[in-house]
C-alpha cells in the first residue's frame, strides 16, 4: 500500500480536541468545509461553502467602512446598514480583516496540509490509547473533499490511530467506497426516510445516502446511524416508525437520536443569513417519546447524551 500524500491540502474550519461525542473514546475532530446539502436547521452554516468565509459581528463594528475600501475585489458592501460579504467575489485575501480597527470581521476556514493536521492529532495520541479514541473527520461533508479525506485517513492509519468519520453519505458510490477504505467506525447522519421530504429539507434526494449506508453495512463496516430530530420535519410518531422500518431493512441494529438544538443560531447572524428555525425551542429527551417507544426488532433507538450535539 502506498504512503499518504501528506502535502495534500484541504479546507477546514475547526480542530476540536478532547471530543467525546464524535466516536468512541477521546478524539480529535477535524471539521471540513464544504457540503452539498443545505439543511434548513444546519448548526454549522459556516461549513456549507468550501472556500474561506468572512464573518461580521455587528456588536464590534465601528461603521468606519475601512473594510469596504480595503477589499480589492469589491466583495464587501453595505446593505440596510449591515456589512455584507459577496463570497462569490471574495478571494480570501483577508485585507478587510487586516483593516478593521474594531475587530468585527474574522475569517472562517483555513487551508491546511495533511501533515499539519496529523501533527496536531498526534499531540494527544496517549489519550487515544488510554481511551480507545482517535481521529474523527466531520464537516461540512467529508465526501465534498474526498481526496483530502482519503489522504488524511491514510496518514492516521500510518500512525496507528483509530479513525472515524461523520458523513451524510451523499456521494457517488465509488467515491464513498474509496474514502471508507481507511475508516474504522462510521457515524452516518440520516435526515429523513422519505426522498421528497429529504429533498425539501436538505436540497438533495436521500437515494445516494441510503445506497451508501447499506453498502457500508453489507461490507461489515461498524456503522452508527444518527438522526437529527427536527421539529415539524421528522419528529412525528409516523416518522419514527418509518425510520425504524427503513433502517431495519438495510440491516442497522441501532441508531442515535440527535435532538434539535440552537447552538448555531448566532452563526447565521454573523454570516448575514436568514435562519429558518429562528427562536424555535430546542428539543430534549422527553420530547422524543414518539421515537423512544418505537419497537421494531432488532432495532434499538437511544438518544445522545452530553456534549455539543451536531446536525
Amino acid at each position: 500500500m502506498r504512503k499518504a500524500d501528506r502535502t495534500r491540502q484541504g479546507t477546514i474550519f475547526n480542530i476540536q480536541k478532547f471530543s467525546v461525542n464524535d466516536g468512541p473514546g477521546i478524539r480529535t475532530t477535524v471539521f471540513f468545509k464544504g457540503c452539498p446539502l443545505r439543511c434548513r436547521w444546519c448548526a454549522n452554516p459556516e461549513s456549507q461553502l468550501a472556500n474561506v468565509q468572512i464573518l461580521w459581528d455587528v456588536s464590534h463594528c465601528l461603521n468606519c467602512h475601512n473594510c469596504m475600501n480595503a477589499c480589492p475585489q469589491n466583495a464587501v458592501f453595505l446593505q440596510d446598514n449591515h456589512i455584507c460579504i459577496d463570497h462569490r467575489r471574495c478571494d480570501g485575501c483577508q485585507k478587510c480583516i487586516q483593516n478593521c480597527p474594531g475587530k468585527s470581521l474574522k475569517a472562517e476556514g483555513e487551508i491546511k496540509t495533511v501533515e499539519k493536521i496529523i501533527q496536531t492529532v498526534l499531540q494527544d495520541k496517549d489519550f487515544y490509547e488510554e481511551s480507545n479514541g482517535g481521529l474523527t473527520i466531520s464537516g461540512g461533508e467529508i465526501l465534498f473533499q474526498p481526496d483530502f479525506a482519503y489522504e488524511l485517513l491514510l496518514a492516521a492509519k500510518e500512525e496507528q490511530i483509530h479513525t472515524c468519520c461523520e458523513t451524510t453519505g451523499f456521494a457517488k458510490t465509488e467515491i464513498f467506497d474509496h474514502v471508507m477504505e481507511h475508516v474504522d467506525y462510521l457515524l452516518f447522519d440520516m435526515k429523513h426516510w422519505n426522498a421528497q421530504k429529504h429533498r425539501e429539507g436538505t436540497g438533495v434526494s436521500n437515494e445516494l445516502p441510503l445506497l451508501n449506508i447499506k453498502r457500508a453495512i453489507d461490507n461489515h463496516k461498524p456503522v452508527l446511524p444518527r438522526i437529527p430530530v427536527i421539529p415539524g420535519f421528522n419528529d412525528s410518531f409516523d416518522d419514527a416508525k418509518a425510520f425504524s422500518e427503513t433502517l431495519h431493512k438495510i440491516g442497522a441494529k441501532k441508531c442515535q437520536l440527535l435532538p434539535f438544538h440552537q447552538f448555531g443560531e448566532n452563526k447565521y447572524h454573523l454570516l448575514n443569513l436568514k435562519y429558518a428555525y429562528e427562536n424555535l425551542p430546542s428539543l430534549h429527551r422527553k420530547d422524543l417519546e414518539a421515537y423512544l417507544h418505537v419497537k421494531v426488532k432488532p432495532f434499538i433507538m437511544k438518544t445522545k447524551s452530553g456534549g455539543c450535539l451536531k446536525t
